[in-house]
């Protein structure tokens, strides 16, 4: 039988999710053979569009334009109830930024954004982990934060200018803020999405009841490596959204699809 792959980023709530899976702490769908990838976000959505892996956590706002290729899996996203992407910049910058560093343009923060501000602005893609570094060396008037260093700005001496969890709440009537689905492949068939959705609630659910032997995997793909800021993120971002979308999940994709739609 042909391995699934599957491919995830290593931000903490992916490495929550996925971590029992991985570490063979829960079964896999079938009892296949699973291999593991891990990326960037912006490398995620790119190789969904390629069809690179059966299996892939992707920015939501890709994900609703993956239909024809691509099916969401109702469970293993990440829906933020108070945090989301954090625009910042350096504290002595006051003027309207116009140069702006985003984790990638398919991105949902890079999406979400472009609503907020209007698109009156420049897009500079680059890797998360780099745009702190690009903003402070003032290579960019400001950067959209993401993953776990979106909690942790103040860390870096940056300011605050928008948040887009709080922008997201206020203009959708505090919907859930769908920030990453979990795709698979059309092809696999119903069955096995079933299979695989229930090996990722499994997981979610050992890692809960075993997290001492969750995190070390969790610290070691870590762009921040203190256990209060992964904890920190990790209860952000996995939440009962996480183990089943539901209709108010779906509300919010249905949401993010006008918004993109406009921006």
């Amino acid at each position: 039988m042909t391995p699934l792959s599957i491919a995830i980023s290593p931000c903490p709530n992916d490495s929550f999710i996925f971590g029992a899976w991985v570490l063979g702490l829960t079964p896999s769908p079938d009892e296949r053979d699973c291999r593991f990838f891990w990326h960037d976000v912006q490398e995620l959505n790119q190789g969904a569009f390629a069809g690179a892996w059966d299996v892939i956590k992707v920015s939501a706002a890709t994900a609703l334009r993956l239909g024809e290729t691509h099916t969401i899996l109702p469970c293993g996203g990440a829906f933020g109830l108070e945090h989301g992407p954090k625009l910042v910049t350096r504290k002595d910058f006051s003027g309207t930024p116009r140069r702006i560093a985003v984790p990638g343009l398919d991105t949902t923060a890079a999406c979400v954004l472009r609503a907020a501000l209007g698109g009156e602005f420049t897009q500079v893609p680059m890797i998360f982990h780099a745009i702190v570094d690009a903003v402070r060396a003032g290579e960019v008037d400001a950067g959209l934060l993401i993953h776990e260093t979106a909690l942790v700005y103040e860390r870096y001496d940056l300011a605050l200018r928008l948040d887009l969890g709080h922008w997201w709440r206020k203009h959708t009537n505090a919907l859930p803020f769908p920030l990453g689905c979990i795709v698979a492949r059309n092809e696999l068939g119903a069955d096995l999405h079933a299979g695989i959705a229930d090996s990722i609630r499994a997981s979610i659910l050992v890692a809960r009841t075993r997290q001492d032997s969750v995190m070390p995997f969790i610290a070691a793909l870590a762009r921040e490596l203190d256990a209060a800021t992964l904890e920190q993120h990790i209860a952000a971002y996995v939440n009962e959204f996480s183990l089943a979308m539901g209709p108010d999940g779906q509300a919010a994709l249905n949401t993010l699809q006008t918004l993109r739609d406009l921006s």
